[in-house]
């Protein structure tokens, strides 16, 4: 065995058989925490699998240097409030990470309950880049107007979604609507997948317009009053049993909102604008990819922090 300075394995200078023997021996030693670099000639990433396989989602993979002529590896054994992260978790947590996620199509907000790993194989995704960029995320300076959800009050958290993207929805859907309907009558003949683009946005509308309702007349209000009970050492008495209850349902709509844009996408070609589009048809597809990338801050937010987090309060309580 090779090692140079602390705990860095150099692995060129092992016999290719005991290669692999050898980075297990050390990982299995390693504490919470702690961090075994490999320094390797190729891409390891088949450890990676081998490792994933063999020791289960334990442990952190993060590249230092990829090539041409050297690749290095740092591999930590996670601590326990690492373990088992969910996509809604981690971004959560620090909301820049979901733009990770976005640039591999990984659903934080509605799919928000999956692991990285999961996520990355429903998808047929390499989950190492993902994960090494997440990573990178780290070391990125925070912008001042980032906002951090997470440390909010629920009280403060339910009035922004509301006044933020909840009126962003009452605006723009009316818009949607109306140029939906009015592409689809110009352009539909030689365009027919504008029906569908129709019939999806007016599905979209009566859902979130009921939903948004529910929200605003029972579940936000019952929220914000666990938020001052708490506060107040007071009991409040729920309508519904137990607010985990309506938070099911919401999320059940999320999921169907949700399955409404990915039909959406799937039939505009991830809104691909044809070359005989006119203006109110580009303009179509600009405003749904925009209320789109709302909706998915929005339900994140719900989904991701004021929903568990109210359950914790109420249980709390």
């Amino acid at each position: 065995m090779n090692t140079v300075n602390e705990n860095l394995l150099n692995v060129t200078l092992l016999d290719p058989r005991e290669k692999h023997p050898t980075i297990f021996s050390k990982f299995d030693q390693l504490n919470e925490g702690e961090i075994l670099t490999i320094l390797n000639d190729h891409d390891p990433k088949p450890l990676y699998y081998q490792l994933l396989s063999e020791r289960g989602n334990i442990f952190n993979w993060e590249y230092t240097e990829q090539g041409p002529e050297h690749w290095k590896v740092c591999i930590s054994k996670q601590q326990s409030s690492d373990k088992e992260r969910t996509l809604g978790e981690i971004a959560a947590k620090d909301l820049r990470k979901a733009q990770v996620f976005k640039k591999y199509g990984l659903d934080f907000c509605c799919g928000g309950k999956k692991m990285v790993k999961q996520a990355c194989a429903e998808k047929n995704i390499d989950v190492t880049k993902v994960e090494n960029e997440l990573n990178q995320t780290d070391q990125l300076v925070t912008s001042a107007h980032t906002l951090a959800f997470n440390e909010w009050s629920l009280d403060f958290l339910a009035d922004y979604v509301v006044q933020v993207h909840h009126n962003y929805v009452k605006k723009n859907i009316p818009d949607i609507r109306a140029y939906a309907l009015k592409v689809m009558k110009v352009h539909g003949k030689h365009h027919p997948e504008l029906n569908i683009v129709h019939e999806l946005v007016e599905a979209i509308s009566s859902e979130l317009s009921e939903h948004l309702m529910k929200e605003e007349q029972i579940l936000f209000p019952y929220i914000k009053s666990l938020a001052s009970s708490g506060s107040l050492k007071e009991q409040i008495t729920s309508p519904f049993g137990t607010v985990a209850n309506p938070i099911m349902m919401m999320e059940t709509e999320h999921e169907m909102v949700g399955k409404y844009f990915a039909e959406l996408r799937e039939a505009t070609n991830n809104y691909a604008i044809p070359a005989d589009a006119c203006a109110s048809y580009s303009f179509l597809y600009r405003l749904l990819a925009e209320f789109e990338e709302d909706l998915h801050v929005h339900i994140h937010l719900e989904n991701n922090i004021l929903f568990p987090k109210a359950i914790q309060l109420e249980k709390a309580g």
